[in-house]
């Protein structure tokens, strides 16, 4: 098996031992509602999720079976969005954890989880192969039909309300207003609803600030840039919870740079 790359911004501050991760977890969680897991081992599974072991998190996942879902894909597709840098990897890590979440939705069709991270990841393999091609092989009405879900389940997903947003901002730049609302259902209107509404329910969040800002910018380009850069700007100075948080400012530092 691979050896995955190491986060390079080790913090003790993301050893989050003993009863500070229940503690913590509302504030870790508060973009995918993830229940907290009584499992002691699904608890160690995101320990080391929260301190940047992506790939130990994901085998302590595996362990506990289609229990780890989240646990597993949301490790796996914040990896191989981050610090895996060979494309072909890249895109398989995503198609691993889309099949996971499936088998998880087959099992558990009402953890809204389940749909979520399958969205998450099929987005983001869409994004590695290029959205265009990705919506001739019927990828889109998949990330589409599991957002929906997700939102049905539990409407205050932060994250699934910045990836909804996603969905229709990447349709409208790639194949335009016209066409994307006619065949996929995008809308500007409800794109800025969604990002909205991530932006309330998960207010300190620097993935749902850069997410808004990417799709700013898809759907106005430089005629919003002000509110672009702005967003970038407060992610960038956020306060990282864990390593994935650590992941996200530096990522919306390099666009600043």
């Amino acid at each position: 098996m691979h050896t995955w790359t190491e986060v390079p911004y080790p913090d003790p501050s993301f050893d989050f031992a003993g009863d500070s991760l229940a503690d913590a977890w509302a504030d870790l969680h508060t973009g995918d509602c993830e229940p907290f897991p009584e499992d002691e081992a699904l608890q160690e599974a995101w320990r080391c999720f929260h301190r940047g072991e992506f790939q130990r998190a994901v085998e302590l996942a595996d362990e506990a079976g289609l229990a780890g879902h989240a646990v597993a894909n949301k490790a796996t597709g914040i990896y191989a969005t981050y610090l895996e840098d060979n494309d072909r990897r890249k895109a398989a890590l995503f198609l691993e954890a889309a099949e996971r979440a499936e088998r998880a939705i087959e099992e558990m069709p009402d953890d809204p989880n389940s749909h979520y991270f399958h969205a998450f990841n099929l987005g983001r393999y869409s994004q590695s192969i290029s959205i265009v091609k990705a919506l001739k092989q019927g990828i889109g009405g998949k990330v589409q039909k599991s957002l929906s879900r997700a939102l049905e389940l539990l409407p205050d997903h932060a994250d699934a309300h910045t990836a909804m947003g996603m969905y229709h901002a990447e349709i409208i730049d790639k194949i335009g207003k016209l066409v994307g609302g006619m065949t996929y259902g995008a809308d500007i209107k409800q794109a800025m609803a969604h990002f909205k509404s991530a932006m309330e329910l998960a207010p300190r969040s620097p993935i749902v600030r850069i997410e808004y800002a990417n799709g700013l910018y898809l759907l106005y380009g430089d005629k919003r840039w002000d509110e672009v850069s702005q967003l970038y700007v407060e992610a960038s100075e956020a306060q990282a919870m864990d390593a994935m948080e650590r992941l996200d400012i530096e990522s919306a530092r390099s666009e600043l740079e």
